[in-house]
């Protein structure tokens, strides 16, 4: 039988917590090791280096529960290739965990971001049963990935694993940091971003608007089609290195925005710079529009 790919597998332990979104941290593909930490939509994570599994636990009302997660890359990945991957999710024992619920209409979501902030991508890995998922991934460049791995194994909490993978290669001399912007257009369609709070503050709520309009005719969009269930999503990440389980929040947006309006309500745990990326769908097309903020 032919076998999917071989090459680094790494074990990532991980715990969950109440929760809808949060974070874990595991290997690279030279795989470093990671920490456990409940986040904003709480979820936790640890992990190991190649090989050496490192445990770090937490309790949640009194109740410890805790996962395995085994991600298996190949030995020699290039830049902008497909990259195939493979992980496997366990219990404690080794035993696979074998039923998982949906949830956002997928029964895992995957997001890629390289750890300057530079790329983004979010795909969906097949479950192939017995607790293994396979998903193509493609790193448009050389430097260090992590790959946030959100699931939710049946009747349990999600879980978010957090895993580091380097892509070898001269790394991309860094940008200068992008201008606050606060309107972005992306092909047929102008995105602004509007914060109700005159200065986003570390630890408050906040409401974070976007307003969609035609960039032809500067009008609210009214066909905004849902996007994995929701009308937007919003993946938020604090500019720090290396990322940690604390930088991560991941919101779903409020259901009864007016139209051309998606928001959400979130809080900033840390002060500094944050960078987000709201996705939403629009023609049967989804289209990813990022900003920075900064939270004091």
């Amino acid at each position: 039988m032919k076998r999917f790919l071989s090459g680094i597998i790494v074990l990532t332990s991980l715990l969950i917590a109440p929760g809808c979104s949060s974070v874990t941290k595991s290997g690279e593909a030279q795989v470093s090791g990671g920490e456990s930490n409940p986040t904003d939509h709480s979820h936790n994570v640890s992990s190991g280096h190649q090989g050496h599994s490192m445990e770090h636990m937490s309790h949640e009302a009194n109740t410890k529960i805790t996962t395995q997660a085994k991600l298996t890359a190949p030995k020699n990945i290039a830049p902008n290739q497909p990259v195939n991957l493979v992980i496997n999710i366990q219990d404690t024992t080794g035993k696979s965990i074998d039923k998982f619920d949906t949830f956002q209409e997928k029964l895992m979501h995957l997001i890629v971001i390289r750890n300057d902030l530079a790329t983004y991508d979010h795909i969906h890995p097949t479950y192939k049963g017995n607790g293994r998922f396979e998903v193509s991934a493609n790193f448009s460049s050389p430097g260090e990935y992590s790959l946030f791995s959100d699931y939710k194994p049946s009747g349990k909490q999600e879980v978010v694993s957090l895993m580091q993978v380097k892509i070898p290669g001269s790394i991309p001399l860094p940008k200068n940091l992008e201008k606050f912007e606060k309107t972005k257009v992306l092909s047929n369609t102008k995105v602004n971003l509007s914060v109700a709070n005159k200065n986003i503050q570390a630890g408050k709520e906040v409401t974070l608007n976007f307003g969609i309009k035609d960039a032809v005719n500067n009008q609210p969009i009214k066909d905004l089609q849902p996007y994995l269930g929701e009308r937007g999503h919003l993946v938020i990440l604090k500019s720090s290195s290396p990322l940690t389980v604390s930088d991560y929040i991941h919101a779903h947006a409020l259901k009864n925005s007016s139209d051309g309006q998606i928001e959400f309500v979130t809080s900033f745990p840390q002060p500094g710079t944050y960078k987000l990326w709201m996705q939403f769908q629009r023609n049967d097309k989804v289209d990813t529009a990022d900003f920075w903020v900064n939270v004091v």
